[in-house]
């Protein structure tokens, strides 16, 4: 996205040809998605909590572990799965984090041409709220005077009056014993 002369313009997209699909029908596309992803749902925090760490091992201990179970049946059959089982399991958690960083980009890019959407209509809502408040000076606007003093009074730009400061109240320490 690039800024020019306070207006931001959106890469085009890198194929005209491709049908642009309106925001409930990407949704409706997302939830039949969500039906395809294997242990897909929410985990609450302390669910999420109790396998952080072990879900977090770094992939030298992961292959360590991996070789060591594939040495020693001692080894394999308490865990209950062979090298091979845990090398399988291994590529699958790399090929389904390539799926949440895809998604994550999806969302990021979302995010952003939301932003740029809001910027758009916020430029317009200000300059009738610029233009409203010229014209409401002359008389033949003043049929616009109740829906300026609306936009007036929902405003979130309007100044504030300081708060008057509020002095801390007096503390008055438990009586002091004194020494005789």
């Amino acid at each position: 996205m690039t800024i020019e002369n306070n207006e931001f313009k959106p890469p085009q997209a890198l194929d005209p040809s491709v049908v642009q699909l309106t925001p409930e029908e990407i949704v409706a596309q997302l939830r039949m998605l969500r039906q395809h992803i294997p242990d897909f749902g929410p985990l609450s925090v302390r669910e999420a909590a109790l396998i952080r760490k072990a879900a977090h091992i770094n992939d030298d201990m992961v292959r360590a572990a991996t070789n060591t179970v594939g040495a020693s049946t001692f080894v394999s059959g308490p865990v209950g799965k062979d090298a091979g089982t845990m090398r399988q399991e291994r590529e699958e958690v790399s090929r389904w984090s390539a799926v949440g960083d895809e998604l994550l980009t999806m969302y990021k890019g979302a995010e952003s041409a939301t932003l740029v959407r809001r910027h758009r209509l916020g430029l317009s809502v200000l300059q009738a709220y610029a233009i409203t408040r010229q014209l409401v000076r002359q008389k033949e606007h003043a049929d616009l005077l109740p829906h300026f003093e609306e936009m007036r009074r929902v405003s979130k730009f309007k100044r504030k009056r300081a708060a008057e400061p509020v002095e801390p109240p007096v503390v008055i320490p438990a009586s002091i014993p004194s020494k005789t």
